[in-house]
């Protein structure tokens, strides 16, 4: 039997909604054929805040020999004691030793590394100090990416978080609170605010244009997204052959549960002790937080709402507790750690587990079957923070991963090195080379001098 092809950008709509779908076998020029469709490329960069233990962080191979030579293939590496919650994706990772965000430093304007850290972390732009309302750093590559492809998809990009954030005070040393909530800046002195909220994301990716009718509706029956618009999905699956059919079923179950668990998520938070740290609808469950709001730029990027997102774990100087790994200190109280090992210690800590939901969103992205790999195989997923050493306030070697090969245009499986004392390597470069994949490619982005060598071996 012969099917019609769909179009990529093909909805299910009803009362307003709009869900986007999966890339199905239907899809594109190629739906006669038993070639599977192409998958379209995505970036993501996902931020830390407060630096790390670098000790525990880099792989031995360069931590216990001379970075010689200082550019190059990896080759085999073993993952470090932090990094260990990736073992699973070792043949799909990139970590990278040696990369830096000079315009993180002072450059004369004294202390305020976490608010320089955070909004240099993706702009390689030096921020005005300030905590007014004259804010200017630079355009974020998230950004620039969502100017260029933006249009090819529903939402140009989309910027989630876990903590709130403001755009107005002094947070750190007198800079802006701005600058230490926000990584992506739309214009040198806009930032895009954040999502925290698990459901008010969830409904940004299906309920644009949906009418306080449907969301009534919805509320008071205790419907699924799915139910309104169930009807177009009778329809479509008259169109689908059997794998597609499959496809959706699987689809759907994902969306529901996702449903599912962020209403279970509010239940909980209403009847918790209070926490006035924390907007109603926010899980109390950090751990909860973390993964719902990876789950929905999984959903994101699997129905190619959009190809760009950017995810903060924390605010710029973040003194978030972690009691689920034992460490009821705060986190930038201790990043101050003078070298103290029983600080160090807990940093570690809090490090890997950080590194451990992370791991669990790699393999949300790697349990999804799209075209002739995954939706990892397709990815480009930064990892890093904008410090090194917290203690010390390190702007360069900063620790930085990425995952998923970007459509097969990385060789992944390896630890590169840029140490070289001759010259720091921005870590722009690597996201200039980002931008080239993903069809947005600029020239120079902040601080960068040529694309990262050595991606493609």
């Amino acid at each position: 039997m012969a099917y019609s092809p769909l179009a990529r950008r093909t909805f299910l709509r009803g009362l307003g909604l709009s869900v986007g779908l999966p890339l199905l076998d239907a899809m594109g020029p190629r739906a006669i054929s038993a070639e599977p469709p192409a998958a379209p490329r995505r970036a993501a960069w996902v931020f830390f805040p407060n630096g790390a233990i670098m000790q525990e962080w880099t792989p031995a191979a360069v931590r216990d020999v001379p970075p010689e030579p200082a550019i190059g293939p990896g080759g085999h590496f073993e993952l470090s004691k932090t990094l260990q919650g990736l073992a699973a994706f070792k043949d799909e990772l990139i970590v990278f030793t040696g990369l830096a965000q000079d315009e993180g430093r002072a450059k004369g304007d004294g202390p305020g590394d976490h608010a320089r850290c955070c909004s240099t972390f993706l702009t390689g732009a030096h921020p005005f100090k300030t905590a007014g309302a004259d804010i200017r750093v630079g355009k974020s590559v998230d950004q620039v990416a969502a100017e260029l492809i933006g249009h090819q998809t529903r939402l140009p990009s989309l910027e989630l978080g876990i903590d709130k954030g403001r755009n107005a005070g002094n947070c750190d040393s007198g800079y802006s609170c701005a600058y230490s909530s926000n990584i992506s800046w739309k214009t040198a002195t806009t930032p895009m605010a954040k999502e925290i909220n698990p459901r008010l994301a969830f409904e940004r990716l299906f309920g644009a244009g949906e009418s306080s009718r449907s969301r009534k509706l919805r509320d008071y029956y205790r419907k699924s997204i799915l139910d309104f618009v169930a009807n177009d999905a009778r329809q479509l699956q008259n169109r689908l052959g059997k794998n597609d059919r499959q496809k959706i079923a699987e689809y759907f179950t994902s969306v529901r549960e996702l449903e599912q668990r962020i209403v279970r998520a509010e239940k909980a938070s209403e009847v918790e002790r209070p926490d006035f740290d924390i907007p109603t609808g926010v899980p109390r469950s950090f751990e909860e937080h973390v993964r719902l709001m990876y789950d929905i730029m999984v959903l994101a990027f699997r129905t190619d709402t959009t190809r760009i997102a950017t995810y903060m774990l924390g605010n710029a100087g973040s003194n978030r507790p972690y009691p689920m790994v034992d460490v009821n200190d705060g986190h930038h109280h201790l990043s101050h750690h003078g070298n103290n090992a029983e600080k160090m210690k807990k940093i570690q800590k809090i490090d890997r587990y950080l590194v451990d939901q992370f791991a669990y969103f790699l393999e949300q992205l790697r349990s999804v079957e799209e075209g002739d790999g995954t939706l990892l195989d397709h990815s480009m997923i930064v990892y890093g923070s904008g410090l090194a050493d917290g203690n010390g306030h390190h702007h360069h070697n900063l620790p930085v991963v990425m995952a998923g090969s970007g459509g097969g245009t990385i060789s992944t499986g390896r630890h590169l090195s840029y140490l070289d004392a001759s010259r720091e390597m921005p870590l722009n470069n690597l996201f200039l080379s980002m931008l080239e994949r993903i069809g947005a490619s600029v020239e120079r982005l902040g601080d960068s001098d040529g694309r990262l060598p050595d991606l493609r071996v």
